[in-house]
């Protein structure tokens, strides 16, 4: 896994969710976020496992809507951010976070209706592997995101202090025939990648977003994004 030892550490744990998801980051958390809501549909009463949970972004937002959730990480400085922010919320008997290793998942086949992960696959080495994993445990669905290799992210994909494996829309299509997932949707956003937004202020963030959308609406705009999110299902 690139990036381990930078993402394990106290000091990024802390400060992970300020630094990304302040000033123009808060529109990118909302998008991931009805992102996962859309993959999932409705949330009360469903058994969802997020691998990679890090800090508990998505894991407390679908206990809040009444899902029973488990998030697995690598990362013990997160999970305990994690802990505080889901006992912050109330909703810790609704959520377990636990540490362990995305690529052997320690749960039965067809565990959960639903199994994500979210900032995932642009750190792993052999995502064949923990994409097998996930729809393993998964009776139902299956969500994820990658970062595109023919986008604005590859610009400064040299400046990110853990590397990031970028993907075509062949190579994902190849890892769902090899696992044998379904895909029943795929979304691709962010003509400026999560980076430039997180350098701007949210008021100017909200400009850019528009000019964004509209040049993804373009004829094969889409082509052009740094971002998709995947849907599928068993």
């Amino acid at each position: 896994m690139k990036g381990q030892e930078w993402y394990q550490a106290d000091d990024i744990a802390e400060e992970y969710e300020e630094k990304r998801f302040s000033r123009g980051g808060r529109l990118i958390d909302r998008r991931e976020k009805q992102a996962v809501l859309d993959a999932i549909g409705p949330v009360e009463d469903t058994d969802v496992l997020e691998i990679a949970c890090g800090t508990g972004r998505f894991t407390v937002m679908l206990a809040e809507r009444g899902a029973d959730v488990v998030g697995l990480d690598i990362s013990g400085p997160m999970l305990k951010q994690g802990r505080q922010k889901a006992q912050a919320a109330g909703v810790s008997d609704h959520l377990e976070l636990m540490r362990g290793d995305a690529g052997r998942l320690p749960f039965p086949d067809d565990h959960f209706d639903a199994v994500i992960a979210m900032r995932f696959f642009h750190l792993a080495d052999t995502p064949a592997s923990f994409l097998s994993e996930m729809r393993r445990v998964s009776r139902e669905v299956v969500f994820f995101d990658t970062f595109n290799r023919f986008s604005t992210r590859s610009i400064y994909n040299w400046a990110l202090p853990m590397g990031s494996r970028l993907y075509s829309r062949w190579e994902v299509n190849r890892l769902l025939d090899d696992v044998g997932l379904q895909l029943v949707n795929g979304e691709h956003d962010f003509v400026l990648p999560y980076g430039f937004y997180r350098q701007i202020p949210n008021s100017t963030a909200s400009t850019f977003r528009k000019i964004d959308t509209t040049l993804g609406s373009l004829p094969f705009g889409d082509r052009l994004a740094s971002v998709s999110y995947w849907a599928c299902e068993v």
